[in-house]
């Protein structure tokens, strides 16, 4: 699938993006991640190890719309269900402020 990213084209298909992200360590998540697999990245290492670009390059939702596209659950996770990083949770959650 075609997908834009930072302004740069990309031919993306879900097995590249578990291919590339085999041996990946997952950087603690909080806020918006990518279940790859039975992993949460964070969307920007996603978008990073995916794209070789700086992450300062593309945004947040530029990454999760395609990941989205491609199949791949996408979730925001608070820093409390931040305990267990490498295992996704069984439904979306979203982030509360006080």
């Amino acid at each position: 699938m075609r997908c834009v990213i930072a302004r740069f084209p990309f031919e993306l298909t879900k097995a590249g993006v578990i291919e590339s992200m085999k041996g990946v360590k997952p950087e603690p998540a909080v806020g918006d991640v990518v279940v790859v697999g039975r992993r949460q990245y964070p969307v920007k290492q996603v978008g990073e190890v995916v794209t070789r670009q700086d992450r300062r390059d593309f945004s947040v939702g530029e990454v999760v719309r395609a990941m989205t596209k491609l199949g791949f659950t996408c979730l925001t996770v608070s820093a409390a269900e931040q305990s267990s990083p490498s295992e996704p949770t069984s439904a979306p959650t979203t982030e509360t402020t006080f």
